[in-house]
């Protein structure tokens, strides 16, 4: 079995003022038979500025839900597959210090066992635009630069780099 990550991030582009609420959320590198990479690419102009990067697919874990239960969710609502989960790769927390909120993201290693439609909510459509992105490895690390063009790209990179270089390995290993 694999290590299990456990990194912790300030928020380094927002002052802190206090923190009010955490929240739990569940995250997966997800890959297909081909090793591809799927994540989500997110248009936004809000309070966290007008910004566009990718970041896993994911959300928040609902009262009475595991995190594994959570990602089937997640991953079936918003890119529109079914997965098995492959492993646990760890847990990053960090602060949106603008929102004054803890996020205690755990993330999974899930492989893609079929396709079908997604099922965004009004938010994902028209607040953040969410869309589906295929990836190699490599071109997720450009995508993930580009996107500290913003600072909240910035907090996004700086907590899912490290983990999608740790899937990098496990991926490696399982071929």
């Amino acid at each position: 079995m694999n290590e299990i990550l456990n990194i912790e991030l300030n928020d380094t582009e927002w002052g802190l003022t206090y923190t009010d609420h955490d929240r739990q959320i569940a995250r997966a590198i997800v890959f297909d038979d081909e090793g591809k990479l799927y994540f989500v690419k997110v248009q936004r102009d809000d309070a966290f500025g007008n910004c566009s990067y990718i970041e896993t697919s994911g959300g928040g874990v609902e009262p009475g839900e595991m995190p594994e239960e959570t990602i089937k969710r997640e991953l079936n609502e918003e890119l529109g597959v079914t997965v098995e989960v492959v492993c646990k790769l760890g847990m990053v927390s960090d602060y949106y210090n603008l929102i004054h909120r803890h996020n205690i993201n755990n993330y999974y290693l899930c492989k893609i066992t079929s396709f079908g439609k997604n099922h965004l909510t009004q938010d994902e459509i028209y607040d953040f635009h969410l869309s589906t992105v295929r990836l190699t490895y490599e071109e997720a690390v450009h995508e993930y630069e580009q996107g500290r063009a913003s600072k909240l790209g910035r907090l996004v990179a700086q907590r899912e780099l490290p983990i999608l270089e740790y899937s990098k390995q496990i991926l490696e290993e399982i071929k």
